[in-house]
């Protein structure tokens, strides 16, 4: 394999039928795609197949445009819903925050560590706090405040940001901000929130506390895509770990914020890899 060929991936869904990956395997050889990487599942339920392929492209004829073209036919021959993108691309990203910053630092770590594949475009907070840490990373910093009367103004001051740095992926790592129907429609599949894996039961502030009350003993952490229905998306990626009745509540919270960091991480990776696809309330992850 020519290790400095374009690297690809091509992601796609459709209902399942005969020839979808004879057809794919095809196209790419007579293009001298070399599959250095390959998944799919049919999906008996919903009737649907998802694949992923990724490839070089080694014929210098076809660049990514040119194969996008290409690919064209067979897409509709099948009805496909499909991408085929450059997979050494970092994905432009977007990260919003409130007070909590535990998953914000963690992305930032990694992403400026090579460890997450996104290319942070901005941190947008309703408070001013971390300012000095988006600078400290060279990041640039919106401050949007949120109040009952205005939210309908940050909501599309916050839509400015995200156009302004033409993110494709926006990270809400514990944004403590409802958003609204309309702006969750505008980011479908492109939007990934986090929560404790305590709802629906506990509701509202120091849900670990409330944890602790009742004797919980395993605490998590939920990623799924945002949609108009709170923290009901579809889930990308889920963790859980033992706790017990030594571990007081500041040791619930500590453990918990862990998880959520990491489980958010995942996701968000997965996503950038283009490895996730959605399968109607549901997602296929390819890891």
């Amino acid at each position: 394999m020519n290790t400095h060929a374009p690297r690809i991936v091509l992601t796609l869904s459709c209902e399942d039928r005969i020839g979808i990956v004879s057809n794919v395997s095809r196209f790419l050889s007579e293009r001298f795609g070399n599959i250095f990487e390959a998944a799919q599942f049919n999906d008996p339920e919903s009737n649907r197949f998802f694949m992923r392929v990724a490839f070089t492209a080694e014929d210098d004829d076809f660049g990514l445009a040119e194969l996008k073209t290409e690919f064209e036919p067979i897409a509709r021959q099948f009805g496909m819903d499909w991408n085929m993108v450059d997979a050494q691309a970092r994905m432009p990203t977007i990260i919003l925050v409130s007070k909590l910053g535990h998953c914000l630092h963690d992305l930032l770590l990694r992403w400026n560590t090579g460890i997450l594949p996104i290319d942070i475009r901005a941190i947008v907070s309703n408070h001013p706090d971390y300012a000095p840490l988006a600078a400290s990373y060279g990041v640039p910093f919106h401050h949007v405040p949120v109040t009952q009367q205005g939210k309908a103004d940050a909501e599309s001051e916050l839509l400015r940001v995200i156009e302004q740095h033409d993110a494709k992926l926006v990270v809400l790592a514990r944004y403590m901000q409802v958003l609204s129907n309309d702006l969750c429609a505008r980011l479908s599949g492109r939007a990934i929130n986090i929560h404790h894996s305590f709802l629906p039961g506990f509701k509202g502030a120091k849900p670990y506390y409330q944890a602790y009350v009742r004797g919980v003993k395993l605490i998590g952490a939920t990623a799924h895509y945002v949609t108009g229905d709170l923290d009901e998306g579809p889930i990308i990626e889920q963790d859980v770990e033992r706790v017990d009745h030594a571990m007081d509540p500041d040791a619930l919270t500590q453990h918990g914020r862990d998880i959520e960091s990491v489980v958010l991480a995942r996701a968000v990776k997965w996503h950038a890899e283009h490895r996730v696809i959605l399968n109607g309330t549901r997602t296929v992850v390819f890891k």
